[in-house]
């Protein structure tokens, strides 16, 4: 049972906590690291890219190092794991957020164009969750976040693999959060909305009537920012959210119910 102290504005930190998110050298990732050292954890990042990670380490301070690693091998992530308790201790923050864009028409993707956004989203998070599990159910406590979309929610042309292995997300979130919960662990989802990314403006390149259609069924009228993501993952992570699992949380200024 969580403690009886009063909530006030610590109920947000994450003091204590080590957070690890993958793919967080950019966009989302580095929003939601800096987020999380902001309000007191220690954050691990990691990308492929090794000098994009360490660079965005650098960029978000002391309390944030970084990895290279691919979460499409799945073997590699019992030692990376073991790697980050040796060196700061248990992972009691998992933000599963690496991913690849696809746009492609259903009949022009490939079998192997399917089987690499799975393998990156759902074989990924899947491996990385399985590695971090045991050193939280020995803590008693953890919080782990799926980091879905607007394709987990809505039909959206030319994104097939892409809402495949996103809807694959909510299934793997609400299994998980029903074996762990008795366990002092917590598993939600995060559905960001059109967010001003990079990953945002590749999408959208060249395509004025998606991006106005998009603004159109927006009721807040704009885009997101990715410090929007950054401090919903800190609250699905904090005290605050301490009865909290199982939930898709959309941060999308309403497109997911307006009209």
């Amino acid at each position: 049972m969580p403690d009886a102290k009063p909530l006030g504005v610590d109920a947000f930190s994450l003091i204590g906590e080590i957070a690890l998110i993958t793919g967080g050298g950019t966009g989302l990732g580095f929003a939601i690291a800096t987020a999380m050292v902001a309000s007191g954890a220690k954050a691990v990042i990691t990308g492929r890219r090794e000098d994009v990670v360490r660079a965005a380490a650098q960029k978000i301070g002391p309390n944030c190092i970084a990895f290279a690693h691919d979460v499409t091998e799945p073997g590699s992530c019992p030692p990376l794991v073991a790697k980050i308790e040796k060196q700061l201790g248990t992972v009691t923050i998992l933000v599963n957020n690496a991913g690849i864009h696809l746009k492609r028409l259903f009949e022009d993707t490939s079998e192997a164009d399917f089987r690499a956004v799975l393998e990156t989203h759902v074989h990924g998070a899947f491996a990385m969750t399985q590695a971090v599990l045991p050193g939280m159910r020995h803590a008693k406590h953890g919080s782990i976040i799926f980091i879905a979309s607007m394709a987990s929610i809505l039909g959206m042309p030319e994104v097939i693999a892409y809402s495949a292995a996103k809807t694959s997300y909510l299934g793997m979130m609400r299994s998980l959060a029903s074996e762990t919960g008795c366990e002092g662990i917590r598993v939600n989802a995060i559905a960001p909305g059109w967010i001003k990314t990079p990953m945002l403006d590749q999408a959208l390149d060249g395509d004025p009537r998606r991006e106005a259609k998009i603004l159109l069924r927006t009721p807040m009228g704009r885009f997101g920012s990715p410090e929007d993501i950054g401090y919903a993952a800190v609250y699905l992570s904090s005290r605050a959210a301490q009865f909290v699992t199982g939930v898709l949380l959309p941060i999308d200024g309403g497109a997911s119910i307006g009209f």
